[in-house]
C-alpha cells in the first residue's frame, strides 16, 4: 500500500511539473510535438530514475563520512555524467530521436526536475526501494504532463488562436489550466 501511495502521489498529486514547477524549461521548449515530447519524457524518465539510484548510493557515502554539505555538488556532477551517457546511447541507438531532441537533450543536465527528485529523496530519507519507485513515478508524472501538454499544443496549432495569444502566451495559459486540473487530485492521497 505504501508504494501505491508513493506512485499516485508522485504522478498526480505532487506532479513535478504542474505542482512543484520543476523542469519547466524543457516542458515549454520540447512540447510542440507529441513525438518529441514522448522522446524527451523517455530520456528524462531514464535519467531521473538512474540518477536517483546513483545519488542515493552517493548520499550514503556522504552521510557516512559527514560530508552532507557536498550533496548538491555531488548530485549535479553525477547527473551531468549520466546525461552525457544518455546522449551517447541515444546517438548510437536512435539517431533520429537524437536529432529531433537537438539542443534540448543537454537541457536534461540542467533540468531541475532531475536534481529536485534526487534532493527530495535525500531529504525524505527514503530507502532504495522507495526512492526508486518515487523516481520512476515522478518521471512518469513528468512524462504524462509533457505528453498531454504537447497534445493540447498540437491541437491549438490547428485552431484559430487570437494573434496576441499565439505561441508562448497560449502555452502558458494552457499550462496554468493543466496545473489547476491536477490540483483537483490534491485530496486523493
Amino acid at each position: 500500500m505504501e508504494y501505491f501511495v508513493i506512485i499516485i502521489s508522485a504522478i498526480f498529486v505532487n506532479n513535478i511539473l504542474l505542482s512543484q514547477f520543476l523542469g519547466v524549461c524543457p516542458f515549454l521548449g520540447v512540447s510542440n510535438k507529441v513525438s518529441t515530447a514522448t522522446g524527451m519524457s523517455g530520456a528524462v524518465c531514464f535519467v531521473i530514475t538512474l540518477a536517483t539510484i546513483v545519488t542515493w548510493l552517493i548520499n550514503l557515502l556522504l552521510v557516512k563520512f559527514h560530508l552532507e554539505f557536498l550533496q548538491t555538488i555531488a548530485f549535479i556532477l553525477v547527473i551531468a555524467a549520466l546525461v552525457q551517457m544518455v546522449e551517447i546511447v541515444l546517438k548510437k541507438i536512435s539517431p533520429s530521436l537524437y536529432q529531433a531532441l537537438g539542443i534540448f537533450l543537454p537541457l536534461i543536465t540542467t533540468n531541475c526536475a532531475v536534481l529536485g527528485v534526487a534532493l527530495s529523496v535525500a531529504q525524505k530519507g527514503m530507502g532504495l526501494g522507495q526512492a526508486t519507485v518515487y523516481a520512476l513515478a515522478t518521471s512518469i508524472g513528468y512524462g504524462l504532463a509533457m505528453i498531454l501538454f504537447a497534445g493540447i499544443r498540437e491541437t491549438l496549432s490547428l485552431n484559430a488562436v487570437p494573434k496576441a495569444f499565439k505561441g508562448l502566451p497560449i502555452a502558458l495559459i494552457t499550462a496554468g489550466i493543466m496545473a489547476l486540473a491536477f490540483l483537483g487530485f490534491s485530496g486523493l492521497v
